[in-house]
């Protein structure tokens, strides 16, 4: 029997030159890319950050060029991103053997980016912009719910403060009024101070000082009073005037996350629609690539749009020429400001897929189907009853946004023999009509069920959506790790970062597995030959290396 023959282990074999361990780092590995992006990113802005004197620092470069491959690498704890800088030869060859702890990685990372990474951001994109991959003319734009770290049981809701505030009010009412009437008596004055219909904590610091100037010797049950109000009333009034400036506009905020607002999640492993301390970010995608994001406080989707766009032309210094949502933007105020901004607007609005269904179309007592006569401003109801104009009522948005909203009424209904398909109302029946949003949605309409709307419509789920099913499925980034608005911004930046690379990325490794000619041509390259060809320039012929249009 032949006796079995084993390879001998390298290192126990004695070699004229040392092994150079990065030669097993593929030649199209994205540490190369993310490398000579960041060579060519200007952060000026992030080196202001830094105070001269001390001892030194690490890199500011070495450092992005670590964070961005580890959240492409769907590595997003400081501490795992520490090991790996000792034991993961990417992550070794990306940082130069340099070794950073996890505190130093998670100071960078929240403080040194926090009020940089949408400027880091943007610059990528540009560079992508100048490599012909992105024109930044159109934005498919969605958003979706992403978990606070914060605990979901530590909730502050605004009716139960402001409940709460006014009983409390009520209660240092009394107690000022018990206070006021026994320095009458003691003084004997002819008439009693009034008690202020409002109360806040500054104007009870007063009212204490004025009590305790008078009462010098009171009673014992006074002093309880005024120690009651001092000691429980007057720190309590604080917290509620506290929470309600936290809250702004919110209904809602977590105490260990005050930033984060409770709304309903799809990921609801309890099935019973709890709600949950979280942050809605808004993404607009182009070709599976992220162009631009922000972070909202806000559930609702509606309300974010102008910012976001806003925030787009402020970082490119240019606006989209088309913008393409689902139904959750449809909204008078936003179509208002994408006809003002002259942006073609491929917006969905409520109801927009249910009206083409035959049901809708032939609903004869749906507000949509009766017939309305402009001139003189009636609808005529499906018996024939004129319903005519009795009133106008205004809505203001959240944002500020006010709208006309016209009253109709029918004069009389009884004895109507379609009432009870009609209406269930008791009296006659009454309708509100926006005109204005009506006469958008027309023009919506017409653009949506054009051949170009139908493309837009479905492309918008493979392009936006696509993105957050590779953030939060396949990447596992459905809750945040850091706490507060500013340092949420830097790690949903570094996500899109990361998505961006990684696509970029595996767009170049198909290139090359296409390119025959290109492929032979970098085997026969040696390491050394084909690292130089990476260092390119902007605007230099070398910058197709990069490039796959």
């Amino acid at each position: 029997m032949a006796k079995a023959l084993f390879k001998p282990l390298p290192l126990n074999s004695p070699e004229l030159f040392p092994v150079n361990i990065f030669e097993r780092i593929p030649e199209n590995h994205p540490v190369h890319l993310i490398s000579d992006v960041v060579d060519r990113l200007d952060i000026s802005n992030i080196m202001a950050e830094y105070k001269g004197g001390g001892t030194t620092a690490f890199a500011p470069k070495m450092m992005l060029k670590v964070l961005f491959y580890s959240y492409l690498s769907n590595v997003y704890s400081c501490r795992k991103i520490a090991k790996a800088l000792n034991e993961n030869i990417y992550f070794m060859w990306i940082s130069g053997n340099s070794t950073p702890d996890f505190r130093t990685i998670n100071n960078f990372r929240g403080q040194k980016l926090k009020h940089h990474i949408h400027d880091l951001f943007a610059e990528v994109v540009k560079m992508l912009q100048e490599l012909q991959v992105l024109s930044l003319d159109i934005q498919y734009i969605d958003g979706t719910k992403i978990e606070s770290v914060a605990n979901k049981y530590t909730f502050v809701w605004r009716g139960s403060v402001e409940k709460n505030k006014a009983k409390l009010e009520e209660k240092i009412k009394k107690v000022l009024g018990d206070i006021d009437q026994q320095i009458q008596q003691d003084n004997q004055e002819a008439n009693q101070e009034e008690v202020p219909q409002k109360i806040d904590s500054n104007l009870l610091k007063e009212k204490l000082g004025e009590i305790n100037q008078k009462l010098k010797k009171s009673p014992k049950s006074t002093q309880q009073q005024i120690q009651k109000l001092q000691n429980e009333h007057l720190p309590g009034l604080g917290k509620y005037e506290q929470q309600l400036q936290t809250l702004g506009n919110r209904n809602s905020f977590s105490k260990t996350d005050e930033d984060a607002t409770f709304m309903r999640m799809k990921e609801d492993h309890m099935r019973n629609g709890q709600l949950k301390p979280a942050y809605n970010p808004q993404i607009s995608t182009e070709n599976q690539y992220i162009t631009h994001f922000s972070i909202h406080q806000k559930p609702n989707d509606t309300t974010t749009l102008a910012h976001h766009l806003e925030g787009f032309k402020q970082k490119y210094n240019k606006q989209s020429k088309q913008v393409v949502t689902d139904s959750g933007y449809g909204s008078e105020e936003n179509y208002e400001m994408l006809e003002s901004n002259g942006i073609e607007a491929f917006v969905k609005f409520s109801y927009f897929h249910k009206e083409q269904k035959r049901s809708f179309k032939n609903d004869p007592f749906g507000i949509q189907n009766l017939f309305y006569n402009q001139e003189k401003d009636f609808y005529v109801c499906t018996m024939g009853q004129r319903m005519e104009k009795v009133g106008v009522t205004k809505r203001i948005s959240s944002n500020g946004y006010e709208s006309t909203i016209s009253i109709y009424q029918a004069k009389n209904c009884q004895g109507c023999p379609l009432r009870g398909m009609c209406y269930q109302a008791k009296t006659n029946r009454r309708i509100e009509v926006n005109h204005r949003l009506n006469e958008l949605k027309d023009k919506a309409r017409a653009l949506l069920l054009s051949p170009q709307g139908v493309e837009k419509r479905s492309k918008r789920p493979v392009e936006v959506e696509a993105v957050f099913g590779q953030l939060k499925s396949n990447n596992r980034f459905n809750r945040f790790t850091l706490r507060g608005l500013e340092k949420v911004n830097v790690e949903f930046g570094l996500m899109a970062l990361g998505h961006n690379f990684r696509k970029w990325a595996g767009q170049l490794t198909e290139k090359l597995k296409n390119d025959s000619v290109l492929m032979s041509f970098v085997n026969n390259l040696s390491l050394l030959k084909h690292l130089e060809s990476f260092k390119f320039d902007f605007g230099k012929p070398m910058m197709e290396n990069y490039s796959f249009v």
